[in-house]
């Protein structure tokens, strides 16, 4: 797993999966996978599955060669309100793209150590099942 800035601001983890590197072999099942390491955590609050192609295609936005499924998975870490400005770092995504012989999961760095290192472990893990 790489951490990186994307555009030069935003701090990013990515891993690059190829599928000869995991079971999972489609990205519904990867969206399964993460729903129910979020279900596993009391703490952890599933919000949504949003299909980021489907979304970029209808609007007639441009979209890169050789991208065969791109999703987001929304879901909140939410321990505690401390200020009304945690608001806007919340809540999370997890984001899966198909790239045909990889997959390509990203997620941008959380203020909150706990999440950050929940939603690497969970990512790592692909390799190992």
């Amino acid at each position: 797993m790489k951490q990186s800035l994307f555009n030069d601001k935003y701090p990013v983890f990515v891993a690059e999966i190829g599928k000869n590197e995991t079971s999972f072999q489609s990205v519904p099942a990867l969206v399964d996978y993460y729903k129910a390491k979020i279900a596993e955590n009391p703490k952890v609050h599933f919000i949504a599955v949003f299909d980021h192609l489907a979304h970029t295609t209808k609007i007639g936005g441009e979209i890169m060669p050789g991208l065969v499924a791109a999703v987001d998975i929304v879901f909140c870490f939410g321990f505690a309100i401390p200020n009304p400005q945690v608001l806007a770092v919340r809540p999370r995504s997890i984001g899966i793209a198909d790239l045909g012989e990889k997959f390509v999961i990203s997620f941008m760095e959380a203020p909150m150590q706990p999440a950050n290192q929940a939603m690497e472990a969970w990512t790592l893990a692909l390799r190992n099942v």
